[in-house]
């Protein structure tokens, strides 16, 4: 890449919000209905129920200061299985809902621009004890999991679309984030792009520090084969497509 197109790249980082010359033209301001929060399921879709909060007895406890200390990128993982009390914690601790809103927006436990969420979780779950093995995605609205899809030889594709990195294959599940970019572009047109990636961040990183919690580590994973993951996880690539991904075991 020359150095004038490396340029245009880092401008945009700056200058997206002034790309915007009249918000009053965005989507919101001009009286289009707000997009869903929650991606919708299919009707007689199978649900699992997570443990909810007042469920949880075996979540450990760590101080801040030490889940902070101890946070590092983890790729060795056991070869036991999280349990979905586990697993139910960690989505709370990066998705979950604290509050509705009358605008029929809703607070989760990590911040967003603009109140907006514009992640999806899916879920590459091989190793977790009630769960068959396959594709979910996390419902916060609900606190529950939808089936995507159940997957034959799951672990070696989703090692394949992240460019053969064997150890994101043997972890019990990966946590993997698309993005569905109008939820975001519906207020703030083209400067939604550089929001979206900062929401990934925090909800990432919420992951690491979760995972402090139970014993686990996991590892933020931004190297995949984009057209190989999002057609893993049947997304379309354009009005949804994956965005970050980590798995995540017990060390």
């Amino acid at each position: 890449m020359n150095d004038e197109s490396m340029e245009q790249y880092r401008d945009f980082l700056k200058d997206s919000i002034r790309l915007v010359t009249d918000f009053t033209k965005t989507d919101q301001n001009t009286g289009v209905p707000m997009p869903p929060v929650e991606k919708p399921f299919a009707p007689g879709a199978k649900l699992v129920d997570l443990p909810a909060r007042s469920e949880w007895r075996t979540i450990g406890s760590v101080d801040v200061v030490s889940a902070v200390e101890n946070r590092r990128s983890r790729r060795l993982y056991k070869s036991g299985p999280l349990t979905l009390e586990e697993l139910a914690f960690l989505l709370w601790a990066t998705q979950g809902v604290r509050e509705r809103l009358q605008s029929g927006n809703v607070r989760k436990t990590v911040p967003s621009a603009g109140c907006r969420h514009a992640i999806e979780t899916y879920l590459c779950a091989l190793n977790v004890t009630g769960l068959e093995e396959g594709v979910y995605r996390y419902l916060p609205l609900e606190h529950k999991l939808v089936l995507e899809f159940l997957e034959a030889g799951l672990s070696g594709k989703i090692a394949k679309a992240a460019f053969d990195q064997a150890f994101v294959g043997k972890a019990p599940v990966t946590f993997v984030w698309a993005a569905i970019p109008y939820r975001m572009e519906w207020r703030y047109s083209v400067a939604a792009h550089k929001v979206i990636a900062l929401d990934a961040g925090h909800v990432c990183q919420n992951l690491y520090l979760a995972c402090e919690a139970i014993g686990a580590g996991t590892c933020a994973i931004g190297a995949y084969h984009q057209v190989l993951m999002d057609k893993l996880l049947h997304l379309d690539g354009r009005d949804e497509f994956v965005i970050y991904l980590a798995p995540v075991g017990k060390v």
